[in-house]
């Protein structure tokens, strides 16, 4: 037992070897837990959605960052993969798996997530030439860029597909509609695609407005905002293109594009909001804009696991609650419990900070977590009452009374109903930036059940892939 005890777990093998079948309360703390269960539904539920608009979709794996994830969100329908991804290194570690997909008959494309930058070209290149032609996209959004691409071919023997990235009000990367040929940007890239040096695809634009909707009709609008930048930017500069041409133009970020599953099965029942976004994404689907074919992409990533900050923005009308929607969660133990008037107000401490949970803000509550109402829920009357984590310190945190939406008695002098030694399980305001706090999850499955580990998937995390001795 104390060789085992000691021994090195440096694999998912390893991991899957000691702790599968486990329950998640016997998990080395803090733990990060996903249930693929809600991960499946979330994934095909949009999927379903894109299905039916005859829209195409893109998945965001920067969440996740796993194979098995990937899986998920590209569902097994035997069509084309059309994935994003935010660093090289999950690109490198995805490589098994683009091989799967084209080996079953299914095409995909990576596309790299930021403009691309000169340090990364070499290795994008390599990952091309291993993969095939057609597998790597990237996006640009300045002259200086231009070179990198050319380069790109060079050492790949050919094109990368290349979007141009809009900026249609949420200023992260790119440029606006009215500035999209900024020193002749649009005229250099159009004549690198008729020498056949890039492969022009169309316009990107990553709006995260929605992240502050609280209300479907405003993430819906959101979507509709942005899809009219990127129509205003085609328009702009429709002589700079080629007529002849189908042009893509893909939108996105998690609230809006999932706000495409209130237009699915309400037919007669949707809002004049609703209706004008059904309309929009069918003109782009069927229409021809400025002389172009155009097909319609939409791209998203926390989708598939969800978050406290996604819940917030209750961009979908059938959302449940924090405990039925959101797949990953935090496992942490109780230290210490401060009930007998010790503080101005009961708290609690966890043995979980800032480095496993993150210190992402969410407009719903003044909060870094909530905690799971299986830990405490027989212990208080007050449905509207939650336990939150109120504040951060590096390697642990405060838990007490606090208002959600509105709801419950911030105030309150209630007892926090936690023992010293006990786990709980808390929900992240941001699954993004709390996945990149640990190496892996420990997968459970709420169908069957809730607590059982089942297996390990390996994220993959930093910037480079470790190179083996």
């Amino acid at each position: 037992m104390m060789e085992q005890a000691h021994r090195v777990l440096q694999t998912a093998g390893d991991f899957r070897e000691h702790y599968v079948g486990k329950n998640i309360t016997q998990l080395p703390k803090p733990a990060l837990i996903l249930d693929t269960a809600k991960m499946y539904r979330h994934c095909q539920s949009l999927l379903d959605a894109v299905e039916h608009l005859g829209v195409d979709f893109r998945a965001h794996i920067k969440t996740h960052k796993t194979l098995e994830g990937v899986r998920l969100q590209a569902g097994e329908a035997k069509k084309e993969v059309r994935l994003v991804a935010s660093t090289v290194a999950e690109i490198e570690f995805l490589r098994p798996l683009v091989h799967e997909f084209i080996e079953s008959g299914r095409p995909i494309n990576v596309l790299y997530g930021i403009p691309l930058p000169p340090s990364q070209v070499d290795r994008l290149a390599a990952i091309a030439r291993q993969l095939g032609r057609g597998t790597i996209s990237v996006m640009i959004d300045h002259t200086s860029q231009l070179s990198h691409v050319a380069r790109f071919a060079e050492q790949a023997s050919f094109p990368a597909g290349v979007y141009l990235k809009v900026d249609t009000g949420y200023h992260r990367a790119g440029l606006p509609p009215s500035g999209l040929n900024k020193d002749d940007l649009v005229s250099k890239l159009m004549n690198l695609d008729n020498q056949g040096i890039i492969n022009f695809i169309g316009l990107y634009s990553h709006s995260s407005l929605s992240y502050n909707d609280s209300t479907a009709e405003q993430a819906m609008a959101n979507l509709k905002g942005e899809l009219n930048g990127c129509l205003d930017a085609l328009e702009e500069n429709t002589h700079l293109f080629s007529t002849n041409r189908e042009i893509t133009i893909s939108i996105g970020a998690s609230p809006q594009v999932t706000s495409i599953e209130n237009l699915v099965g309400a037919e007669g029942r949707l809002s004049e909001g609703a209706k004008s976004l059904k309309q929009a994404l069918h003109n782009v689907v069927t229409g021809r804009h400025c002389g172009f074919r155009t097909r319609l992409e939409l791209h998203a990533g926390v989708y598939s696991v969800l978050d406290v900050q996604q819940l917030s923005t209750k961009s979908r009308a059938h959302f449940g609650e924090y405990e039925d929607e959101i797949a990953v969660s935090v496992m942490a133990e109780v230290c210490s419990v401060y009930n007998d008037g010790e503080r101005q107000q009961p708290e609690a401490l966890l043995a979980v900070g800032v480095l496993g949970l993150g210190r992402e803000p969410c407009a719903a509550y003044e909060g870094w977590g909530i905690v799971d109402r299986e830990a405490y829920s027989p212990n208080t009357a007050n449905p509207d009452r939650r336990l939150i984590v109120k504040r951060v310190s590096q390697e642990h945190s405060i838990v007490s009374w606090g208002l959600i939406n509105g709801h419950g008695d911030g105030a309150s002098q209630q007892p926090i109903p936690l023992q010293v030694g006990q786990t709980v399980r808390i929900y992240p305001n941001h699954a993004c930036i709390t996945g990149a706090l640990y190496g892996w999850y420990y997968v459970v499955d709420s169908s069957e059940h809730n607590e059982q580990v089942i297996d390990v998937w390996e994220r993959a995390n930093a910037w480079r892939m470790p190179v083996a001795n």
